[in-house]
């Protein structure tokens, strides 16, 4: 896809300034043209979204959450690619964990929030592998956590 910033506009979607690492960890790592990208959680200007799935957090809450997550993943891959989006030559993997209940098992369904903003953004090249899996808890209280890595020039 040739305009990924024109895509993001038609989409509405304004990226954020990179996220800032919490810890002793880099926001991403570049080996060869693989680029690993470091968890983004379900952040946005307005604090984002916490708590438990399936207790605190509704399923359509926590798909909105993994699509924040995507964003946040969004603006680290513009970042590792020098402000141009149209390096990213495929989504690889992405990795979902879910901050659920004890009787929530729609996790695949909550990452598909992330998956779904990949395959908007960046049409077949966003198609990828991927990972979903529930956790008992995520830094901070978050809801969702995604990471991610791509392929980029």
């Amino acid at each position: 896809m040739a305009n990924i910033e024109q895509r993001l506009s038609e989409l509405g979607i304004v990226l954020p300034a990179p996220v800032a690492p919490i810890a002793n960890y880099v926001p991403f790592v570049r080996s060869g043209n693989l680029v690993h990208i470091s968890g983004q959680v379900s952040l946005d200007a307005n604090g984002g979204v916490k708590g438990t799935v399936g207790t605190e957090v509704d399923l359509e809450t926590a798909k909105r959450a993994a699509r924040l997550c995507g964003v946040n993943l969004l603006a680290q891959m513009k970042a590792a690619c020098e402000g141009d989006l149209g390096r990213v030559r495929q989504v690889v993997k992405l990795g979902g964990f879910v901050q659920a209940g004890p009787d929530f098992f729609d996790i695949p369904q909550v990452v598909n929030g992330c998956s779904d903003l990949m395959v908007e953004v960046f049409a077949d090249l966003g198609r990828h592998a991927r990972s979903a899996v529930g956790v008992y808890r995520l830094p901070m209280n978050f809801a969702v956590e995604v990471d991610a890595v791509i392929e980029a020039t």
